[in-house]
């Protein structure tokens, strides 16, 4: 924990109260707000247990909370990474250049482009791949395939690519997928396969998630340094859904919305 000014503390009071009422609301047992202001924590707080059991662990700084589709965003840093070195030559390219074990006739038409920003139409039953539609649509199927991309490009696991590629220059020490608990996990109750990056089970603490936001909004630099590639977050945090998809539909950079962030980004 930082030894924050008073006048800090009390700054962010509404704040912090704001997410604690949230957490009643929702019964949820843990929560925690960290921000970053032009290089230095101005706030650091959290609240709670990480579960109903009886003499629970209280959350605090080492405690790391299961992220769920936050993922994605790392899957969309790998992506953005495999076109900067040229694995994949371009956002428009064909899934089946890349997985052509799946060639069933359902992917000859969906590109990369399709599985970043959700408008390629595919469902999943029985582990088969189905075309529905071709408007937005939030699911895990071009999640998936994008994963098995990723790891056959890196001939590594995500989990891997993560920590060699964003833990590692990052100095990130709690941020990982886990597949059994342990006392600093807030767990979900949830059983997991693996721990190789191919489901939702990436825990982080609330210190690397605001870092991990913070990279993005100052495109890989930290404290001055450029720490990962500027490019690669330019890429990620730019609008980059079909130009044909109807204006009322969602529009999506790798994975998650830029309305706003777009707008954020381009005045910073």
């Amino acid at each position: 924990m930082l030894n924050l000014e008073k006048a800090e503390v009390e700054s962010f009071k509404a704040i912090n109260d704001y997410v604690s009422e949230v957490k009643s609301k929702i019964s949820a047992t843990a929560a925690a707000t960290f921000i970053i202001h032009n290089d230095r924590i101005v706030n650091e707080w959290y609240s709670g247990v990480h579960d109903n059991f009886k003499n629970s662990r209280l959350v605090d700084a080492e405690s790391r909370f299961n992220v769920a589709s936050v993922r994605k965003t790392f899957l969309g840093f790998s992506i953005s990474a495999a076109l900067q070195q040229r694995k994949i030559k371009s956002l428009d390219d064909l899934v089946i250049d890349y997985l052509n074990d799946l060639d069933n006739g359902v992917l000859d038409r969906t590109t990369i482009r399709h599985l970043l920003t959700h408008t390629h139409g595919l469902k999943s039953r029985d582990s088969r791949c189905f075309l529905q539609g071709t408007n937005w649509n939030y699911n895990n199927v071009g999640v998936n395939l994008l994963i098995e991309i990723t790891q056959r490009l890196y001939k590594m696991p995500l989990a891997q690519i993560i920590e060699e590629h964003v833990c590692l220059p990052m100095e990130f020490k709690q941020t990982g997928w886990c597949k059994e608990q342990n006392d600093k996990l807030v767990w979900l109750n949830e059983q997991y396969a693996n721990d190789q990056g191919t489901e939702a089970n990436l825990f982080m603490s609330a210190r690397e998630l605001a870092y991990w936001g913070y990279v993005h909004l100052n495109r890989g630099v930290i404290d001055g340094k450029q720490i990962l590639a500027e490019k690669i977050f330019k890429q990620t945090t730019s609008i980059i859904s079909p130009a044909d998809l109807k204006h009322e539909l969602p529009r999506n950079g790798f994975f998650f919305g830029l309305y706003k962030m777009s707008r954020v980004l381009q005045q910073s």
